[in-house]
């Protein structure tokens, strides 16, 4: 299972590594709503917590699930520029400009994320314009929750008003914690692009995107036809076509390795940077032979899934492509395993990943269902 990036054509000038101030605002909203996902920064996430003003607080659960369950990309709007090869803004503003220039059809897509509905790696007809798309997801945004529903249909109903609070909000989060740790960050991830890009420019790209993570490999021959083939236990396939490759370094998103990989959009990897690098995580494959427990690669894709949110099993059948009976079974077995918690809500039971008992198994594991 992997994300592959066709570079057929690629130009080595199309390859840029810049660090983006909203992408790592979004990982920090993350780390705040996730914060078991992240031992490392546990001392930061006590401070903003501790003079975190009550009433940003109670905002931050208004949508969390942008960034708490999916990593929207909203957070990378520079992507979806037309032309395919916009940078990240040098400032959170200028990214939020940039954000701004998202059509409403783009916004609302992205802004959607979080309902997984079907085609985000192909072309999808707008749910702008599509009422039966619209019903779909408005039905799969009732299933995530009460809150979810009422962002989507807020989201629908009115894009330039979910603009308007989306920005205000990210500011004021900038205003209260994010411009500090931004002004810590941003010299050290910096100084990880121009190495990148040393590396690329003198090496080649095998050579940078090996440095980037030991995830990532380049099958075939640069500026021919190649690919670029990003460990993941998900199965999808982007391409730069005429556009360029981003490479958006990251301080607090580890272990993440997030590859945005949307239809139309310019393809992105926002990797992990620390100042210690680790031996080489596992493959997928070595993986699924250790933990016999999860032997079978359907219940390795469903833990990817239930490491980051709770979901019925409708919603995983449709993710997956399979029937509800067939997800029914491979539950039975990971909750027999003693690897899932459930709660009902309403007429849906929820399924989740025990991340405090996956922990106990191995490290190894939980950073590959988190990359």
């Amino acid at each position: 299972m992997s994300v592959r990036i066709d570079i057929t054509g690629l130009r080595r000038e199309r390859v840029a590594v810049v660090p983006s101030p909203l992408a790592e605002l979004g990982m920090a909203l993350h780390v705040l709503a996730e914060p078991g996902h992240h031992p490392g920064p546990q001392g930061w996430v006590t401070g903003v917590t501790a003079r975190l003003d009550a009433h940003l607080a109670d905002r931050m659960c208004e949508a969390d699930f942008l960034w708490r369950t999916t990593f929207s990309d909203l957070f990378m709007p520079f992507a979806g520029i037309p032309g395919r090869e916009t940078l990240p803004g040098e400032t959170l503003a200028d990214d939020l400009d940039l954000l701004d220039k998202l059509t409403d059809e783009q916004f609302v897509d992205a802004g959607m994320e979080f309902v997984c509905t079907p085609g985000y790696d192909s072309q999808a007809r707008s749910v702008l314009s599509d009422p039966e798309r619209r019903g779909l997801v408005l039905e799969l945004a009732a299933a995530r929750g009460p809150r979810q529903l009422r962002f989507a249909r807020r989201l629908l109903a009115d894009p330039p008003g979910v603009r308007a609070w989306l920005r205000q909000f990210l500011e004021d989060c900038d205003e209260a914690f994010f411009a500090e740790t931004w002004s810590r960050l941003h010299h050290p991830l910096a100084a990880d692009a121009r190495h990148k890009t040393e590396l690329l420019r003198h090496k080649g790209l095998a050579e940078a995107l090996t440095a980037v993570s030991p995830s990532i490999t380049l099958d075939g021959v640069e500026g021919a036809a190649g690919r670029i083939i990003v460990d993941k236990l998900v199965e999808s396939r982007t391409a730069t076509a005429d556009g360029g490759l981003l490479l958006v370094p990251t301080s607090l998103g580890r272990p993440h390795l997030t590859v945005l990989f949307r239809f139309g959009w310019q393809p992105v990897i926002q990797y992990p940077v620390s100042t210690a690098e680790p031996a080489a995580p596992p493959s997928v494959e070595q993986l699924a032979l250790r933990m016999t427990a999860l032997s079978h690669p359907v219940r390795m894709r469903l833990c990817r899934n239930l490491a980051r949110s709770a979901y019925t099993t409708g919603e995983l059948a449709q993710m997956l492509g399979m029937t509800p009976p067939e997800i029914s079974r491979h539950l039975t077995v990971l909750k027999k395993a003693g690897l899932l918690t459930t709660r009902r809500r309403g007429r849906y039971v929820l399924h989740q990943l025990d991340v405090t008992v996956v922990a106990r198994l191995g490290s190894d594991f939980l950073e590959g269902v988190l990359r």
